[in-house]
């Protein structure tokens, strides 16, 4: 790490005896009081880079007062005391509270929140912690008891303990806020692409003839897998007592896995990639395999059976750990590890044992060059930087679900983008397969879709367990994860290299509507999807599920129907248990893998398709990386004039040869090709009953593409009569009702009057039903 991304300028700083004021951006200030006049230049657990460039700030000073005064705050102390809101205090320009723009120091702040350590057992909502975004405009992070980094990136405990925090002034600009926080702690790192597609975990003692089998099922039930999770059975747990617990280990159990090298091959020639879950507080004791070389070196008394005390802090201990334990299973196809840490935050140093499992696991990939990653819990602001998250052991119940979604958002708040829970839930909960197949479609649109069983023989996630209708949705949620990934990738790319997150709530997007904050389990996935999970259990009047979206201002088009709503307003939205909620904006473009069942992960596709919407011009670019090449295919709509650019750019000879590209123009009255340049016509085709024209081409140029259209717009008049029919057909109302209100409807009522019809219902959920499509038909 250089100095001069880690140290400020000498402008920058204005320092007393006692205090220093860091300038970071005219936004975000650093404050430190210390008794001793020494203050902390090493990066922190919070802070890697403190010179983010010049800043304008102007300073009044007396012999006793400063203030500090840029475009958004205004900051007064009273020299050298101790910091106490009696002698420091911010006004912050671009407030948005009722009551005071000022905030005095130590002051607690209501802000958007963060996010929590873990959810283990956890059944419904749990308090998040702060973030740095507020509707207020202001938010603070403390970083005075946080540990240090030394040259060589090891993690030290502070030595010169002092007041030091960082104050946010960003107003409602959340996206800018959330960029600088980025800067100031560093960017969440690249995910490899196979992180991406479905996991699947399980707590079962496979052996490896039962789970290459269990992998064949999925292979023949055509469910794309990416990432093999290996739980805790893969090592010995019988262990003689005299060892103590039997969660701790690190050797192979050879009678359910008689040739470990053998089995990781098979699944790395399945095109996926493997994990095992380590529980490493017990350290390495006397029955691992690994133990003579360890006692070696750590100079353990074998004839005592003295165990290797787990303890990161310590060099010795730490080089043996990776080197003696966990190298040789990389070297025989293990690509990262699940670290289960759930101790809590002591152990043997002062240093939070979470913290330093999530660095030097993470560290020891990196410095290999391998793909670093890891699953493990979150240890406090900062763990961005040490992705994926494991979120704990998820209950399985309904209000268990109807937290995720909101957890997920909100964590974006404090950098947290990379949540990976336990889809379908993992502790209690009782057989109910609504629930199973809701969360597996929050799973779909959720960072990490890593579906998860408890040891329970009843309680698995593999889609034939289900139902066939269930199954049938499973697998194609399930695909449509993998058809996402060029979309998803495109998002973990710009996340790792702007700060923009694939999933942020609706506020980052529209922070000046109240009821953008209104709906907690409603967020953008990348810029053109807007989703709200089903997190409740259908209702017995209408057998569908529902739940209340905010649309913002524009159209939005369900992406399953094709519907088209209009926005500004908030509707109760009802689907069916094998639909959810969500949504393209108008004009948006979403590049998706047109053969996801058979694509693996971590390769780029043959065959891609553009889900293409009307209203507006727009463009995407399509990030797609092989190594360290890189290829950005952009995709942009004229509206007005009608036309398509496709341009490639980059490292074009990563992409596969004779790429074939389909572009769906949705929710549009059916569209005419009036001339493509730079291609060659493979198809084109109209499907009415989705409004959907297709036309599929290969660049015959391989660099650019241009394609006019005509007719690509609304349709005039949505067509809900299959809708409604299919509606009150479900509804468990009486017949005469359903015949008066189908003959309404259809019989080209005025919109007064099936509004009345409606409001006149006593069925209140059916009434809410029939209104959602009143809100279709007049959009």
């Amino acid at each position: 790490m250089t100095t001069d991304k880690l140290l400020p300028t000498n402008d920058q700083i204005i320092q007393g005896e006692h205090y220093r004021f860091t300038m970071i951006t005219d936004r975000l200030i650093r404050m430190e009081y210390s008794e001793t006049g020494y203050f902390e230049d090493r990066a922190t657990q919070l802070a890697q880079h403190r010179n983010l460039g010049d800043v304008g700030f102007e300073l009044k000073e007396t012999n006793g007062t400063l203030e500090i005064i840029t475009s958004t705050f205004h900051l007064f102390y009273t020299k050298e005391e101790e910091f106490s809101p009696k002698n420091l205090h911010i006004d912050v320009r671009y407030n948005f509270s009722n009551y005071t723009n000022r905030w005095y120091y130590g002051q607690p702040i209501d802000t958007l929140k963060g996010t929590v350590r873990t959810i283990d057992r956890v059944d419904g909502a749990t308090e998040l912690g702060e973030g740095i975004m507020g509707k207020f405009g202001y938010a603070a992070l403390d970083d005075s008891d946080s540990f240090v980094f030394d040259d060589d990136n090891c993690i030290k405990v502070k030595d010169n303990p002092h007041t030091d925090v960082y104050f946010f002034s960003y107003g409602r600009e959340y996206f800018r806020a959330l960029r600088d926080y980025f800067r100031l702690s560093g960017f969440p790192p690249l995910l490899p692409r196979y992180a991406l597609g479905n996991w699947w975990s399980r707590y079962w003692k496979y052996t490896e003839e039962t789970y290459i089998k269990l992998i064949d099922r999925f292979e023949n039930e055509h469910i794309p897998l990416s990432v093999s999770v290996i739980d805790m059975d893969w090592h010995l747990t019988d262990i003689p007592s005299k060892y103590g617990s039997g969660w701790t280990g690190y050797t192979w159990n050879t009678e359910y896995f008689s040739d470990p090298e053998r089995f990781l091959t098979k699944l790395k020639d399945k095109g996926l990639a493997t994990t095992l879950n380590v529980h490493p507080a017990d350290g390495i004791r006397a029955f691992e395999s690994q133990y003579e070389k360890i006692a070696e070196r750590l100079n353990l008394k074998t004839h005592l059976e003295e165990p290797a005390k787990f303890d990161l802090m310590d060099e010795d201990f730490r080089e043996a750990y990776f080197e003696e334990v966990h190298h040789p299973y990389e070297e025989i196809g293990i690509d990262f590890w699940w670290i289960d840490w759930q101790q809590g935050e002591y152990s043997t140093s002062d240093i939070d044992p979470l913290w330093l499992l999530n660095h030097y696991h993470y560290k020891d990939l990196e410095e290999r060059g391998k793909e670093a990653l890891i699953l493990s819990r979150y240890a406090g602001p900062g763990s961005h930087r040490y992705p994926i998250g494991f979120s704990g052991d998820s209950v399985i119940s309904w209000d268990s679900l109807n937290f995720q979604p909101y957890l997920t958002a909100t964590s974006s708040n404090i950098g947290y983008t990379w949540w990976s829970h336990d889809i379908g839930g993992h502790y209690k909960g009782y057989k109910d397969e609504e629930l199973v197949q809701r969360w597996f479609q929050f799973g779909v649109f959720s960072p990490i879709n890593r579906l998860h069983s408890s040891n329970s023989a009843f309680s698995s996630k593999e889609p034939w367990n289900y139902s066939e209708s269930v199954k049938t949705n499973m697998i194609d949620f399930l695909q449509l994860r993998h058809a996402l990934i060029p979309y998803v990738y495109t998002y973990n790319v710009r996340t790792s290299e702007e700060g923009i997150p694939l999933i942020r709530p609706v506020y980052y997007h529209f922070p000046m509507e109240k009821h953008a904050y209104d709906v907690k389990n409603e967020y953008f996935f990348g810029s053109e999807l807007l989703v709200l999970p089903i997190t409740t259990k259908k209702d017995e009047e209408t057998l569908h599920g529902s739940d209340l979206i905010y649309f913002p201002d524009g159209y939005w088009f369900d992406i399953f129907s094709n519907f088209r709503y209009k926005g500004g307003s908030k509707l109760k939205l009802f689907r069916e248990t094998d639909r959810m909620p969500v949504f393209a904006k108008e004009g948006g473009i979403i590049p998706m893998d047109a053969n996801p069942a058979i694509t693996p992960a971590h390769t780029l596709p043959d065959s891609l398709e553009w889900m293409i919407y009307p209203g507006q011009s727009n463009s995407f670019e399509l990030i797609e990386d092989v190594k360290q090449s890189r290829a950005v295919t952009e995709l942009a709509l004229d509206y007005q004039a009608q036309t398509i650019q496709l341009i490639v750019k980059g490292e074009t000879s990563v992409l596969p040869e004779e790429r074939v590209h389909s572009l769906h123009f949705n929710a549009s009255e059916q569209v005419e090709l009036i001339n493509l340049e730079g291609g060659e016509l493979i198809e084109q085709r109209y499907a009415q009953e989705m409004n959907r024209t297709t036309i599929t081409f290969k660049m015959v140029d391989e660099k650019e593409l241009k394609m006019t259209v005509k007719s690509f717009k609304f349709i005039d008049e949505q067509d809900i009569s299959d809708e409604l029919f299919n509606r009150l057909n479900t509804a468990q109302v009486g017949y005469f009702l359903k015949d008066d209100l189908y003959n309404d409807f259809n019989n080209n009522h005025s919109e007064f009057s099936l509004l009345s019809t409606i409001n006149e219902l006593e069925e209140e959920y059916l009434s809410q039903s029939l209104f959602e499509l009143l809100y279709i038909k007049n959009s």
